[in-house]
């Protein structure tokens, strides 16, 4: 016989789904039928599976040690390096610097993703356990492209990353983006529209007007400085849909310098010969939600672009600020 008490990752969710994972390799048939015969209980009373389980309960297993084991695979997982800077972390959140070329989550098996990298950096820091990854494993709360850099929040918890979800799909989290784009901007400015995005190509174009398929967008930008040529924007992301703030600025006639799906080649060229750049300067900056305020700096390439363009100390005041 053994028991496990439910814990707060665990809980809310339907008493057989816990149980598919606690005997990951029990055929479903055998977990039912134990629970039809009492062999599993619920706080000492017969349950079906059907029940959500809630934090502090105890689940008993009527079940001798060796079919225990039988039915019971704790996997081990792969440990990768880390490539990001940690920003904020608690018991159930952390906030990352993501690096530039740093998938979010993986696209393809072998992919290594910031869920990865996170995941073996809190194994590797004793936060969470290889057992505890049976139940709950952390996962980014929200994406980045892959050439975007800068901060992106994981759910270290179960609670924290329902928690996140909730506040970024009901839009109470502010989020600002520093770029460096072509031509010169002088004001702010609001703008809205229409984005399609074409899967095959997976490219964003931006109407203005609505059209089929297309999801309205909100994005405000504010000029920090230019150096005659390009500008150094502060952006704020109102809505948040695939490419959004690289095709809205694109649009209005200012891609992102870089940006080799959205940008101007003329402008990409010169960056490429002068830094070496293989991405747009996109960098998510900071974060505020529940009276928090996250800020990731940027990472070297970006400051060595701003340096050697003249714009390095407009960025300095903002920091100041």
């Amino acid at each position: 016989m053994q028991k496990f008490i439910v814990t707060p990752n665990e809980a809310g969710q339907r008493l057989d789904k816990l149980l598919f994972k606690y005997l990951n390799l029990a055929p479903r048939s055998f977990i039912y039928k134990m629970l039809r015969k009492k062999n599993i209980t619920l706080n000492h009373k017969k349950c079906d599976g059907s029940e959500k389980t809630a934090a502090g309960d105890e689940v008993n297993l009527w079940l001798a040690d060796e079919t225990i084991e039988k039915f019971r695979e704790i996997k081990k997982f792969a440990r990768v390096p880390k490539h990001f800077r940690v920003i904020f972390e608690d018991d159930d959140l952390l906030a990352v610097n993501k690096p530039a070329g740093l998938l979010s989550q993986k696209a393809k098996p072998e992919d290594i993703s910031v869920n990865e990298e996170a995941v073996s950096y809190l194994l590797e820091s004793h936060a969470i356990t290889e057992k505890s990854l049976e139940v709950f494993k952390p996962s980014v709360c929200h994406r980045l492209d892959r050439n975007t850099s800068g901060l992106l929040i994981v759910g270290k918890s179960l609670p924290g990353l329902q928690h996140m979800s909730e506040v970024l799909k009901e839009r109470t989290a502010k989020k600002y983006y520093l770029c460096l784009v072509e031509g010169i901007i002088q004001s702010p400015k609001y703008i809205h529209g229409y984005l399609i995005k074409d899967e095959k190509t997976n490219r964003a174009a931006v109407s203005d007007q609505p059209v089929s398929g297309g999801h309205h967008i909100e994005t405000f930008y504010e000029p920090l400085g230019n150096n005659g040529r390009q500008t150094l924007l502060k952006v704020e992301l109102i809505t948040g849909r695939t490419h959004q703030i690289r095709a809205h600025l694109a649009s209005e006639g200012h891609g992102i310098v870089g940006d080799g799906k959205y940008g101007s080649e003329r402008v990409n060229d010169y960056f490429r010969r002068h830094y070496h750049l293989k991405h747009q300067l996109l960098h998510s900056w900071r974060m505020e939600f529940d009276g928090r305020c996250l800020t990731a700096p940027l990472w070297p390439e970006f400051e060595t672009i701003l340096r050697g363009e003249h714009l390095w100390s407009i960025y300095g005041d903002l920091q100041k600020n």
